[in-house]
């Protein structure tokens, strides 16, 4: 038997879990499902997104705590329209987001920009309209 992988949560480590839930629920609409002292999980399309402590994630993992700089992965959203990258970008920095590349043509014919969370995790926004 062989068995298929799929992504059923993508989790996070966050130094603030409040912080970085007010960003993804309150900034960007994502719905709470669990909310625990140091651990949070919300929905995010067919996905859940699970916020835990940095050190704790970390501990579960059983790897260092210690880390910075490009991660080596991305989340990417793709929108339906270069209005719809717009407004999720927007809503990001309203949200506490640092725009790291703001929305802009790109040479393939699409649209798109990137945003880090309060976290530092990257997000692609983009578009093939």
């Amino acid at each position: 038997m062989t068995v298929k992988l799929q992504v059923s949560t993508i989790m996070l480590g966050v130094r603030d879990v409040d912080k970085a839930k007010a960003f993804y629920a309150d900034g960007l609409g994502c719905e709470i499902k669990q909310d625990h002292p140091g651990f949070v999980t919300c929905a995010i399309g067919t996905q859940d997104l699970a916020l835990y402590e940095w050190d704790a994630a970390a501990a579960d993992a059983g790897v260092s705590p210690e880390g910075s700089g490009f991660r080596g992965s991305s989340y990417h959203f793709i929108t339906d329209s270069r209005a719809a990258v717009d407004e999720v970008m927007e809503a990001a920095k309203a949200a506490g987001a640092t725009v790291v590349k703001p929305a802009e043509a790109v040479e393939w014919g699409g649209y798109s920009g990137y945003f880090a969370d309060p976290d530092g995790y990257l997000w692609k926004i983009t578009t093939a309209a």
